[in-house]
């Protein structure tokens, strides 16, 4: 096993028809976020495209949940947002592929994407976050309905005394919670490298998937700190009405690409 205060050491050989996969230590996190925000920097046309996008999707998404009736999804709406995330990012990587190989970067080749010869894999992956993402919201009404039944909530003030001060409520936090954990980590072992390597090589979203479940398990430690490190950084950029994700996940897209390429050699 690699040590982990090392970028990456040994790799492990191609299989299955898998690419080779390099075992890398817990510091290639941070060297990648590093890389992350250089690419940002690099390119402040992406904050002008970014910081419109972001914000609207979770202020929209805040709106459509307000109503009284989909007032419990609140939650699991915004935070279901990260399983889809990938998807949002695919610009992104772009950009820092693009920027990697010494080529112009500007916004408008965020959209290049659509250009890629793995185009329909990239959509098939689409549409399985998509699937996953509209589990996890019957997931999480189904946790509700177990703690509340069809109690419906009279205001805000009227739910949060629901979730603190009742059992079903405190109950509905650690279910909830752990479910969203689930769905969070499984779409972490499917992705964090799946898009990435569909945009490198043309290798068919099941290669993909296969070669990312197999980038997890031979890093588990690096992987489980850069999922924490994602969680932390989105629920810090969403507290001031989502406008910090217009920084934090392009950062965090960036930061992707560059922990592909640490762990899956050219």
């Amino acid at each position: 096993m690699a040590p982990l205060t090392q970028p990456y050491t040994e790799i492990a050989p191609a299989a299955d028809g898998l690419p080779a996969i390099r075992r890398i230590g817990t510091s290639a996190v941070w060297r990648a976020l590093r890389q992350g925000w250089d690419d940002f920097t690099a390119s402040p046309t992406q904050l002008v495209f970014l910081a419109i996008i972001y914000p609207i999707i979770g202020l929209v998404a805040a709106a459509a949940a307000a109503g009284r009736d989909l007032m419990p999804l609140v939650w699991p709406l915004l935070s279901g947002f990260a399983l889809v995330g990938p998807v949002a990012a695919l610009g992104v990587y772009e950009l820092s592929r693009r920027r990697e190989q010494g080529l112009p970067v500007s916004w408008v080749n965020a959209f290049d994407v659509r250009h890629s010869p793995s185009l329909p894999s990239i959509l098939a992956l689409g549409v399985l976050l998509l699937a996953i993402f509209v589990a996890w919201l019957f997931t999480a009404e189904a946790i509700y309905r177990g703690s509340f039944g069809r109690m419906v909530p009279a205001s805000t003030a009227d739910f949060l005394a629901m979730l603190t001060g009742t059992p079903g409520g405190r109950r509905l936090m650690v279910l909830g919670n752990f479910a969203g954990f689930l769905f969070a980590a499984a779409v972490l072992a499917l992705t964090v490298i799946s898009f990435p390597l569909l945009l490198d090589r043309p290798v068919g979203a099941g290669a993909a998937i296969r070669a990312s479940l197999r980038a997890v398990a031979l890093n588990p430690m690096p992987m489980a700190l850069w999922g924490l490190v994602v969680a932390v950084v989105l629920l810090v950029a969403s507290i001031p009405l989502f406008v910090g994700l217009a920084v934090a996940v392009p950062v965090l897209g960036h930061a992707t690409w560059h922990l592909y390429r640490a762990v899956m050699p050219r």
